[in-house]
C-alpha cells in the first residue's frame, strides 16, 4: 500500500498542477472576457455619441452642457477622501494595517476640511456620468402599449418585467452624480479606525466597503422630446420669413414632441405642457398673417428654456 501511495503521489501532484493551471487560465480568460466586454461597450458608446452628433446635434449639445456643468461641481478634496478610503481597503487586504490606518486618518483630515468648508451641505459630488438614453418609440400607441404592459407587470408584482418595460419608455439625457454623504461618512471612517486599533481588520474593511457602497446617487433628467421641441421652434423661427409652410410644419413637430414627452411620463400632469401647446397654436395662427412674429418666437423660446431647465434641475434619487 505504501508503494502504491508513492506511485500515486507524482500523479496527484501532476493533476493538482494541471488543475491549478486550468484555474489560472480560467481566471485569465474571465478577466480578458470582462476587459473585452468593457472595450466593446466603450466602442458602442462612442459610436452612439458620434451618431448623435451627426443626426441630432441639439441633443449632443445639451449632453455636453450637462457634462460641463457637472464637472464644475466635483470636489477634489472629497474625491481624494474616497481614494484614501479605497487605498485603506487595499492595504487591509494586503495585511498592512498600520498603513491602512494612516490612509484612514488622511481621509478623515480631508473630510474635516469639507465639513468646515460646507457646514450646511449634506452631499458632495465626487463622480458623474452623462448618458443619452433613447429607447422609447415615436408612436403614441406603441408608447401606450408599453405603459400598459409595465402597469400590468407592476400589478402582478412582476418587477423584472416591469423594469424592462419602463426602460423602453425612456427618452432622456441623464446626469447621474455620486455624492459623498457628509452626515455619515466621517462616522464610518472613525469606526473603521477604532476597529483597526482593536485588531479587527475584517470588520474595519466591511465598514469601509459599506461607506463606499452608500455614496448617494442623484439623477437629473432632461427629456429629449423637450430638447427636440426647442430645436424645432428655433428652426421654425429661422424659416418664418423664408418658408412659412416649413415653419408651420416645424411648429407642429414641436407640439408633437411635447405631447410625446407627456406620453412618456415626464411629469405629464405639469400644466406648463398645456400652456406651451396653446402658445405654439397661437403662433401658428399668427404666422398666417403678415405681422412680425419675432417677439412671439422669443417669448416662446424663453418659456421653453425655463421649462427645460426646471425639468433638468429636478432631483431624482
Amino acid at each position: 500500500m505504501q508503494r502504491a501511495s508513492k506511485r500515486l503521489l507524482p500523479l496527484m501532484t501532476m493533476v493538482l498542477g494541471l488543475s491549478l493551471g486550468l484555474t489560472s487560465a480560467t481566471h485569465k480568460t474571465a478577466r480578458q472576457s470582462a476587459e473585452n466586454r468593457t472595450q466593446a461597450n466603450h466602442d458602442i458608446k462612442k459610436q452612439q455619441q458620434s451618431a448623435e452628433r451627426q443626426v441630432r446635434p441639439e441633443v449632443e449639445k445639451e449632453r455636453q452642457q450637462a457634462e460641463q456643468q457637472a464637472a464644475k461641481t466635483l470636489d477634489q478634496e472629497a474625491i481624494a477622501a474616497v481614494q484614501d478610503t479605497q487605498r485603506a481597503i487595499n492595504l487591509i487586504a494586503a495585511k498592512k494595517n498600520n498603513e491602512a490606518l494612516s490612509a484612514i486618518e488622511q481621509a478623515t483630515g480631508k473630510i474635516n476640511i469639507l465639513l468646515a468648508r460646507n457646514p450646511s451641505t449634506a452631499l458632495i459630488p465626487v463622480h458623474f456620468e452623462v448618458d443619452v438614453i433613447d429607447l422609447a418609440p415615436q408612436d403614441s400607441k406603441a408608447i401606450n402599449d408599453l405603459a400598459q404592459a409595465a402597469s400590468t407587470a407592476l400589478k402582478d408584482k412582476n418587477y423584472p418585467t416591469a423594469r424592462v418595460e419602463l426602460e423602453n419608455l425612456m427618452s432622456e439625457i441623464r446626469l447621474r452624480t455620486s455624492n459623498l454623504p457628509l452626515a455619515t461618512y466621517p462616522d464610518a471612517l472613525k469606526q473603521a479606525a477604532q476597529l483597526l486599533d482593536q485588531k479587527k481588520p475584517d470588520d474595519a474593511n466591511r465598514v469601509l466597503l459599506t461607506a463606499l457602497n452608500t455614496l448617494v446617487v442623484v439623477d437629473h433628467v432632461t427629456p429629449i422630446p423637450v430638447v427636440l421641441a426647442k430645436a424645432a421652434i428655433t428652426a421654425a423661427q429661422d424659416q418664418r420669413q423664408k418658408d412659412k409652410n416649413a415653419a408651420q410644419e416645424l411648429l407642429e413637430a414641436a407640439k408633437n414632441q411635447l405631447q410625446r414627452s407627456k406620453d412618456l411620463g415626464y411629469e405629464a400632469a405639469d400644466p406648463e405642457y398645456a400652456s406651451l401647446n396653446d402658445q405654439i397654436s397661437n403662433l401658428e395662427k399668427q404666422l398666417k398673417g403678415n405681422g412680425d412674429t419675432g417677439s412671439v418666437f422669443a417669448e416662446l423660446r424663453n418659456k421653453l428654456d425655463a421649462f427645460l431647465k426646471r425639468k433638468s434641475d429636478q432631483v431624482r434619487r
